[in-house]
């Protein structure tokens, strides 16, 4: 394969002829992601936060006061931010999103009694799937949760 534009020194020989594979090592080498969070914007900025802060029992740390706030879970760092004002548009003409934050609890029942004690107590009942159970809710902003209990750790609790 003949290629074109690339870097000198990535090619070991003058003919420019590269195997498929060595051009994709080629064009991955270019990107490299180092970290990965979840993002939610809200116009109720201070509301979001309070809610996760109580919800997960912890400050979000950084904090830039009113624009954004970030919470450390194990796995995924979330982070809470109020749009700038001349980006309005795109969130408010969002549609409802299909995105759930998907958080594995250690005991369901405690994880929903906390929720209710919020003021957001999930809508549904508890449902039972092959891979443990889980219950949806919703943060003050609608963003729905969905809280899961693994089976590993449902019989850790009955044990």
């Amino acid at each position: 394969m003949k290629i074109t534009g690339v870097p000198p020194g990535v090619l070991s020989d003058s003919t420019n002829d590269l195997t498929m594979q060595q051009v994709c090592s080629w064009r991955f080498m270019l990107f490299q992601c180092t970290d990965a969070l979840v993002t939610l914007a809200s116009f109720e900025f201070e509301k979001l936060v309070s809610f996760y802060t109580q919800f997960f029992n912890q400050k979000p740390e950084p904090i830039i006061s009113h624009v954004y706030a970030e919470f450390q879970l194990p796995s995924l760092k979330l982070g809470i931010f109020k749009p700038k004002q001349t980006h309005y548009l795109e969130f408010e003409r969002s549609t409802k999103s299909k995105i759930s934050l998907c958080l594995e609890v250690s005991n369901l029942e405690d994880a929903i009694a906390h929720l209710s004690f919020l003021g957001y107590p999930p809508p549904g009942e508890i449902i039972t799937a092959s891979h443990g159970r889980e219950i949806y809710a919703y943060d003050p902003d609608g963003n729905r949760l969905i809280l899961h209990q693994s089976p590993m750790k449902m019989d850790k609790d009955m044990g």
